[in-house]
């Protein structure tokens, strides 16, 4: 297991998911089928002009799905399956024929891609044309079919439905939140896209002609078509999220500090999706008034609304990383009993100690944050356990019994925190390795500003340990 300390693990996959899934959604999933709309509309009427902006269009898309998405496509598998073997390693167990269905459609989404894109100036009369229009249509299919293979894993993450009792890759595929999201990721998908394809018209056409006037039309008429699905996609979404996950919602929208803010939040996504669909009507009504920095706005808002969700989503399956098989640490459910009993260390392939001594407390402590706590938390960074502390009970030295009391309920009045898996003695290492880094932490904290007051530097940095081990 690696452990990226500061930045911490979940930032890791946080950012690199959060840039495939724009890439994949709102460029591969939804532009595709918009371009090909848009050159069969121009081979229809005849319009060069158009046909030249659609192509101008795919050149974008194909230089960033084939570079960027594909790279972050990659840093997916590869951050999850250092950062929670144990959770990727199990859904590649229950999806694996799946997955391996999907591969072979990105395979050939891949080649599509590139088919589409350069035969685009070699086929364009007649029956090429058709051909390559055809082309377009499956590009737009297969790109689509990935979404939705994946989307049946994201949904099994959230509910197995009868998978918990029928372990079989059928009843993980028929997850009762497959469908609603699929339906919610596909529509939001075809609605983002227009503001992709809408913002990059004013880079490839000229302020005041017609071949602008009848682009931003036209992907404004593309955008409010999938208005009244989508809607009616959230609504069918959040009908089938469990109890147990919408009472996370809460939190999962603006962090525990600003929980009591949701009300407000919703209110400010809901009068967001009420901008993009003004927007929309006045592109379709009076495309003339409508300039670049206009359409900045709209942009910069879907792409907000798109990272926004995916946050959410990862956030309200906790406890979990599957619901009700596997904790967010990697411990599953049904394993618990006998960590609890026996401790972690001692089932642990790659930690320094098997167990806890009077003469390696601190040290094994650390085995324990890294097994238990380090896929969520980090030492001294973003999400530190020294800050949630800090902030339970101030800048003073850590209570070692109220650290042992809250670590051990903890679960209890943070629904998001699974129960602690280790035994007895391992939460009292735990503990002090915590006072230790908390002692540490305020030691280098004055020494820096001891330096930055004869130096005039405040930087305020603070240690870690070390920061990569395996489990």
């Amino acid at each position: 297991m690696f452990f990226l300390d500061i930045a911490g693990n979940r930032m890791l996959i946080a950012v690199i998911a959060s840039v495939h899934v724009f890439i994949n959604h709102a460029l591969a999933v939804g532009a595709y089928p918009l371009v090909t709309l848009m050159e069969w509309r121009a081979w229809r009427s005849g319009d060069a002009g158009a046909d030249r902006l659609a192509y101008r269009v795919t050149f974008v898309l194909f230089i960033v799905t084939t570079s960027l998405g594909a790279l972050t496509g990659v840093g997916i598998w590869f951050s999850t399956s250092l950062i929670a073997p144990f959770g990727i390693g199990s859904l590649l167990r229950v999806f694996f024929w799946a997955w391996f269905i999907e591969w072979l459609v990105f395979i050939s989404e891949v080649i599509l891609i590139l088919a589409y894109f350069l035969t685009w100036k070699r086929w364009r009369e007649g029956s090429l044309k058709k051909l390559h229009i055809g082309l377009g249509a499956a590009l737009s299919v297969f790109s689509w079919f990935t979404m939705a293979i994946i989307v049946a894993v994201l949904g099994f993450m959230m509910d197995p439905g009868g998978w918990l009792a029928d372990p079989s890759l059928f009843s993980a595929l028929l997850n009762p939140v497959y469908l609603p999201q699929l339906a919610f990721r596909t529509t939001y998908a075809l609605g983002v896209a227009g503001l992709c394809v809408w913002f990059m018209l004013f880079f490839f056409t000229e302020k005041g002609s017609r071949l602008r006037h009848n682009a931003v039309r036209m992907t404004s008429g593309w955008m409010l078509v999938w208005v009244v699905p989508f809607i009616a996609a959230c609504l069918w979404y959040w009908k089938v999220v469990p109890d147990t996950m919408a009472a996370n919602i809460d939190v999962a929208l603006l962090t525990q500090r600003f929980q009591n803010w949701h009300e407000t939040l919703a209110t400010i996504m809901a009068a967001t999706i009420a901008v993009l669909v003004l927007v929309a009507l006045a592109g379709r009504l009076r495309p003339a008034l409508m300039r670049g920095f206009i359409l900045l706005v709209p942009f910069i808002l879907g792409l907000w609304l798109l990272g926004h969700f995916e946050r959410v989503r990862e956030f309200i399956r906790k406890p979990h990383v599957i619901a009700g098989y596997m904790y967010s640490n990697g411990i599953k459910v049904a394993d618990l009993p006998v960590f609890q009993r026996d401790g972690v260390l001692p089932y642990a392939a790659y930690v320094r100690h098997h167990g806890v001594t009077p003469a390696n407390t601190v040290e094994a402590g650390r085995d324990v944050f890294l097994v238990a706590c380090s896929r969520c938390h980090t030492t001294t960074g973003i999400n530190s356990v020294t800050s949630k502390f800090a902030n339970l009970y101030g800048e003073k030295p850590f209570n070692e019994p109220a650290l042992t009391a809250f670590i051990e309920t903890m679960h209890t009045g943070r629904t998001y925190m699974p129960p602690f898996p280790g035994s007895e003695a391992e939460v009292q290492a735990l503990v002090a390795y915590v006072k230790r880094l908390q002692t540490e932490s305020h030691i280098i904290l004055d020494a820096a500003t001891m330096w930055g007051e004869s130096k005039t530097d405040r930087s305020g940095v603070v240690a870690s340990p070390a920061a990569v081990t395996t489990e």
